[in-house]
């Protein structure tokens, strides 16, 4: 028996403002691998964001931590099954360690086309949107229909993004070690924010709250120092490739 429609307002309360449902059955091998799934899971739902709400509501549940967002997705998607199916096994691969493809993901529900700065876009949204969680689950929700806004960087000839990237890493192909030079460079623009995306027009009225940057960005420099083994205020050398932020 179907569960019907996927009830999206519980998360699109909480900032979760886009979600896609999939039959397990009807993905690609490629992004199962390495999920060991369980015999009850039946279906794959994607939560992301888009646009400010998402930070918004974790700063207005005063949630604190290292990773407040994250924080905050779990407990309500913990709170979606207590409350309308409490008797489902459901588990959450990510936020995690699991092997997932989350672009991938994106890609098959029409959200992720790629751009010059690495960075997923789309016609609506621009880069101002990230995912957020994947749910394993023994649901039976109507698989969602796909919602491609299309890729506008197909149709951009001034390629602002390109042009503001200061360590010339933006463009065809993205060139990852240039990229983490830069960030990693006493004093650079590129720290706690990337100059391409903030160039980048499309879905301008989207941008994040600054705050909301820089502490995503602050994550992902963390990182990116404990992989180049570089401390704060070392010049990085090109041994490995930076993790992208949202």
């Amino acid at each position: 028996m179907s569960d019907g429609a996927f009830p999206a307002a519980h998360f699109a309360a909480r900032g979760l403002n886009r979600q896609h449902v999939f039959n397990i059955n009807e993905l690609p091998a490629a992004i199962l691998a390495g999920l060991e799934r369980r015999p009850a899971e039946r279906q794959l739902i994607l939560l992301g964001h888009a646009g400010r709400q998402l930070w918004d509501c974790v700063q207005a549940a005063g949630i604190r931590g290292e990773h407040p967002i994250d924080d905050h997705c779990r407990q309500a998607v913990t709170d979606f099954f207590a409350e309308h199916f409490p008797d489902r096994p459901y588990r959450l691969p990510y936020p995690g360690d699991a092997p997932l493809g989350l672009q991938a993901l994106g890609t098959l529900a029409g959200w992720h086309h790629t751009s010059p700065f690495m960075i997923g876009v789309d016609r609506h949204w621009g880069s101002w949107f990230a995912y957020r969680a994947v749910i394993l689950c023994a649901t039976d929700f109507d698989p969602t229909p796909i919602v491609d806004y299309g890729n506008p960087c197909l149709d951009c000839r001034a390629q602002p993004c390109i042009a503001a990237c200061p360590a010339g890493a933006a463009g065809t192909p993205f060139k990852l070690n240039a990229c983490a030079d830069e960030r990693l460079r006493p004093g650079s623009p590129c720290a706690y924010g990337c100059q391409a995306r903030n160039a980048c027009p499309v879905g301008a009225a989207h941008r994040y709250d600054e705050s909301q940057i820089r502490h995503s960005f602050a994550q992902s420099l963390a990182m990116l120092r404990q992989w180049r083994q570089v401390p704060t205020g070392r010049t990085p050398d090109s041994a490995s490739q930076p993790r992208t932020t949202r």
